[in-house]
């Protein structure tokens, strides 16, 4: 599975909008919805923090079989 379609099924799976979703990690809306769009990719710390937000939830994240595409 792309970045793009594994952010939106997180998000997606916690009921959250990409305004929220956004909130929770501290970054922009605009930055969601590139993300979700596949235009962008967060940095390392950014996954990082995608990865404990997914398992304080008990979703499972693996930001490091991400193939790079930055």
């Amino acid at each position: 599975m792309s970045f793009s379609k594994d952010i939106k099924s997180i998000r997606h799976k916690c009921l959250l909008s990409q305004q929220d979703f956004a909130k929770e990690l501290g970054v922009s809306f605009a930055t969601v919805n590139r993300w979700e769009s596949g235009k962008n990719q967060p940095n390392f710390k950014t996954k990082t923090l995608i990865k404990n937000f997914c398992a304080i939830r008990g979703i499972d994240y693996d930001p490091s079989s991400e193939s790079s595409e930055e």
